[in-house]
């Protein structure tokens, strides 16, 4: 075989598997969108073709999920828990993290490592403490009940990412920043935080996408529909008994979940970032 016959076999071979991965990663996206936009009849005709549309599309089914439920209200709900677990993650996690990778010297790593193993504990054996502190600070079926709760989740994992880029970082930036006037605190904010940015923008991903997709304590702490998310409002609302309203619960899928995965592709880059530019460094 010639080298340029297994250049050309090699780059056939890597567009089959890319476009392997594309097709397995955007079919839910594009089985909700199909869904979401299928007129009733359309949808529940067992001889139409499933994967494509045989009517007109509707927006009946978009209208149904503002109109009829509280849809956009959970939205609202889930945003507002999702950037209070992020501020209360990061305001916990930046000094933990620091503190492990600059301030505890060898024994950091193994700290940080023993705070990675309680986020394997799973949050169901927490369930029954998490209500016991929520009901003693009187914050049953309120969303701060959630943003209280989901940091036990987020920090430990946060903590142990952050830590493992910034001992990446060479102590001589801050210690020249410190020769130049600042305290440790601003040599961490002026100098450190900057950098660790990638490493930042992990947490945020990691902590909003978690708050916006739990479901378990979302549904024992919150009962109101009002105050419900959309990974508890949808499912609750839009399924009855064993009756499921498939357009209106794809439709508010679709609408929930492609913000999230444009989030992801925005900040792809800065997200293995995180994870390779502390590696540079050294």
């Amino acid at each position: 075989m010639s080298s340029r016959t297994r250049r050309w076999l090699l780059a056939a071979g890597r567009v089959l598997l890319v476009g392997v991965f594309v097709v397995f990663a955007a079919f839910p996206f594009a089985w909700m969108g199909i869904t979401a936009f299928k007129q009733n009849s359309d949808l529940y005709n067992p001889q139409n073709n499933p994967f494509w549309f045989n009517e007109p599309p509707t927006l009946e089914h978009l209208q149904y999920a503002f109109t009829k439920t509280r849809f956009a209200r959970w939205v609202v709900n889930t945003a507002l828990v999702g950037v209070g677990v992020v501020t209360v993650t990061l305001l916990l996690t930046v000094p933990a993290a620091y503190s492990l990778a600059r301030l505890l010297g060898r024994w950091g790593e193994r700290a940080s490592i023993a705070i990675f193993l309680v986020y394997l504990v799973p949050p169901t054996l927490l369930f029954i403490p998490m209500s016991l502190v929520v009901t003693t600070l009187g914050l049953q079926n309120t969303l701060w009940s959630l943003i209280v709760v989901y940091p036990t989740i987020t920090v430990p994992l946060c903590t142990w990412l952050l830590s493992g880029f910034l001992r990446g970082l060479p102590r001589e930036l801050e210690e020249a920043a410190m020769v130049d006037g600042c305290t440790r605190l601003g040599a961490l904010g002026r100098v450190l935080l900057p950098l660790a940015v990638p490493g930042i923008v992990t947490v945020i991903i990691f902590s909003f996408t978690l708050s916006a997709q739990e479901f378990v304590y979302a549904l024992s702490f919150v009962t109101a529909t009002a105050q419900k998310t959309v990974s508890v409002g949808v499912p609750a609302d839009m399924v009855r008994g064993d009756i499921f309203d498939w357009g209106p619960l794809m439709a508010s899928a679709f609408l929930a979940s492609v913000p999230v995965a444009a989030l992801y592709y925005l900040v792809i880059e800065r997200f293995v970032g995180s994870f390779t530019l502390s590696g540079a460094f050294r």
